[in-house]
This record gives structure tokens, C-alpha cells and sequence, in this order.
């Protein structure tokens, strides 16, 4: 199988999991019990928080809260962040932020999305516009995670914060931990990082917080992570994702500059056999991991489903939206129908080789051509 949605999850790498492994079988102590064995997982877990941390920011800063996933990261940043007045996020988040924010009507505060560009990012001028001195906090999305779109979430922090100096600032970094260069800025006050679509295991997140701000929980219990969020900390996915981070910074430059080769390679391969029928929607200047195209006038899911009895395993979109036939962030982007129907999402890891590539490519042109051909 080749495997090219790893914008949706991406295989667990083995090194990084049998390093955690060992160490969470003969550690198995609970890290909170005041006894040896507890202070040494405990111990260990600081050790990996603070590894994660320095990874994309100054540990004097800021502070990291692991959570259960990436969506939990988000919750409790916008349901701690954004308790009166309105709050403001862009038109293309993830589903973990869009929900949120509309559930915030219902705590007493006005949701308002800023739109987006064909590519899916975000219009800053217009976002601006909707940021008043009621606004409590801004979301906007590192990277879009249906386009690959990169927002420069530190110059629309710094704006946001010139426009209104109490205002908090969160970014969705899912997308970008480990993919794209990023370091915090003192503007950027909330950042949330999931450790699954990095090689790390499903079921780890973390909410990177600046220190000094005052963030209730969204899990109350025994008090974990410094009261940021109880429960009884996941020791094996804290250490996979640790692990997964270290690998994965160490060759983040050489694999995006490798990756956006293969992300130019096929889609010269597409644009040359298929003439327009097939268009891109990512942006040259996106994220080297994600290459969104249509098929104008085809089904995407069923395009995606050919291709898997192939040996080609490809996205549609979100993977959290996959049960709506057009996706929400596409449509805000203002494509047509013709379009959003023919949606594909091509999304590749280090692992991926230039020969699945070409494979891959020739797949996607074939499996086009003989739906067209049948209809």
C-alpha cells in the first residue's frame, strides 16, 4: 500500500515506539505516587515535556500542557480563553476549533469567523475587522489542514494584539509541529500539537501555553500537570512523542525540501496528462506535506475509494469531516460545486519515497480517467 494521507494520521514510527515502550514497562509506577518510582516517571515526563517545548519555544516563556489529543488542546484554549464578549477565528479551522467556537454561543459569546482565500488561508484585513475591544480570543489555524496553507501566525498575532493589547491569541498547530519552521512569539499566547501526525501515537496531545497566563482546566480531578489537567498522565504516549519530535525536528529542513519536490513532481505529472481536468487548489507555497487537487466533475470519495483497491491510500479532506459530501472549508474558499466534488487530499511523511510518488501519480491519473470514461 502507498500510503498518502498522513494529513489524517501518520504511521507510528518503530524506533520511537520500542524506545518508549521499555521504558514505560519497567517504569510503570503511577506519576504521581510520592515514592521512588513515581518521582522517576515523573521525572521522565518533565524530561519529555520539556524536549517537545524548546522544540518551537523558549522554555523561560512558555509552558507545556499534555492533553489527550490535539482537539482537547484546542477545547481548552477556547473554552478557557474566550469566556466574555466575542471571539474570532478564521473560516478554515478544523473541526476541533469551528465546533468549539460555534458551541460558544451558548456560553454567552458571539462566535465570529473572518473569511478565507482560495488557498484557505486567511484574510487578515478582514479578520482585523471583526477584532473589537470586546474580542477575548483569536484562533487562526498555523496550518490549513484541508490546503496545506500556511498563515503567518506571528505577524496576525502581533496585528491582533496592536488592535487589542488584552486579547489572547491561539494558534492550531497540528498541521505545523514538526512540518513547517515555527517559533513562538511573545504575541502568540495558546499553541496546540498532536503527537499522531508525527509518527507519535494516537491518543497525545499537548496545549503549549506562554507562562504567566491563567488558564482554568478543562479536566478537573487529582490535579495533574501542575492542576492544568487531571487525570493520570498516558507515560507511553508522552514518551513516544518525545521521541517521535526528536526524530522528526532533526530532519525537518531536508524532508520539506525533498517532500515539496514530490508535491511539484506529481502535480507537473497531473497538469501535463490531464490538460485542466484536474486543478489545484493547494498553494505553491504551502506546506511541502499536503497537495489538495480536483478532479472537476468526479467524486472525490469514490475517486479515493478506487484508488485504495489500487494500493493507493489518499484523503478527501478532513478526515473529522469526512460524513458531509462538501467540505466546509473548501466551500468557504468559494469553489463551485464541480469542484468540491472532485476533492483530493494527497499528504505524505518522510517515509514517503519519490518512486510511490510516481506511482501514485500515474494511480490518480488512470483511476480519473477511467471514472470519466464510465459516466
Amino acid at each position: 500500500m502507498i500510503y498518502l494521507d498522513n494529513a489524517a494520521t501518520t504511521r507510528p514510527d518503530a524506533d520511537a515506539f520500542a524506545r518508549a515502550a521499555k521504558e514505560a514497562a519497567e517504569n510503570y509506577y503511577n506519576p504521581s505516587a510520592n515514592y521512588g518510582g513515581g518521582f522517576a516517571v515523573r521525572a521522565k515526563i518533565n524530561v519529555a515535556r520539556e524536549s517537545l517545548l524548546k522544540r518551537v519555544a523558549d522554555p523561560a516563556k512558555f509552558e507545556l500542557i499534555f492533553t489527550g489529543s490535539g482537539t482537547e488542546a484546542d477545547d481548552q484554549a477556547i473554552f478557557g480563553g474566550a469566556r466574555r464578549g466575542n471571539a474570532v477565528a478564521s473560516a478554515g479551522e478544523h473541526a476541533a476549533v469551528e465546533r468549539s467556537f460555534s458551541e460558544l454561543k451558548n456560553r454567552g459569546v458571539e462566535p465570529r469567523f473572518a473569511p478565507v482565500r482560495a488557498d484557505g488561508s486567511v484574510d487578515p484585513d478582514a479578520l482585523l475587522q471583526l477584532v473589537d475591544e470586546r474580542t477575548t480570543l483569536v484562533s487562526v489555524v498555523h496550518v490549513n489542514n484541508e490546503t496545506g496553507a500556511v498563515n503567518d501566525i506571528a505577524a496576525l498575532a502581533k496585528a491582533v494584539k496592536e488592535k487589542n493589547p488584552r486579547c489572547l491569541f491561539h494558534s492550531d498547530g497540528v498541521q505545523a509541529f514538526g512540518k513547517v519552521p515555527i517559533r513562538l512569539t511573545p504575541a502568540i499566547d495558546l499553541y496546540s500539537v498532536s503527537a499522531h501526525k508525527i509518527g507519535g501515537l494516537k491518543g497525545t496531545g499537548a496545549l503549549i501555553k506562554r507562562k504567566g497566563l491563567a488558564l482554568p482546566p478543562l479536566i478537573h480531578g487529582g490535579g495533574q500537570e501542575n492542576g492544568s489537567r487531571s487525570g493520570t498522565e498516558n507515560v507511553l504516549g508522552i514518551l513516544d512523542f518525545a521521541y517521535a519530535a526528536e526524530k522528526k525536528f532533526a530532519t525537518l529542513e531536508a524532508d520539506g525540501a525533498r517532500l515539496r519536490g514530490y508535491r511539484e513532481r506529481i502535480m507537473s505529472f497531473l497538469g501535463e496528462r490531464a490538460g485542466g481536468g484536474i486543478r489545484r487548489i493547494s498553494p505553491s507555497a504551502g506546506s511541502p506535506y499536503i497537495l489538495t487537487v480536483s478532479a472537476v466533475g468526479t467524486r472525490g470519495e469514490v475517486l479515493a475509494r478506487m484508488l485504495f483497491d489500487r494500493g493507493v491510500c489518499v484523503g478527501t479532506g478532513s478526515a473529522c469531516s469526512s460524513k458531509h459530501r462538501f467540505s466546509r472549508v473548501l466551500t468557504a474558499c468559494g469553489y463551485p460545486q464541480a469542484v468540491l466534488d472532485g476533492v483530493l487530499r494527497i499528504s505524505f511523511s518522510p517515509q514517503t519515497t519519490e518512486q510511490e510518488a510516481d506511482a501514485a501519480a500515474l494511480a490518480i491519473y488512470e483511476t480519473v480517467k477511467a471514472f470519466q470514461e464510465k459516466v
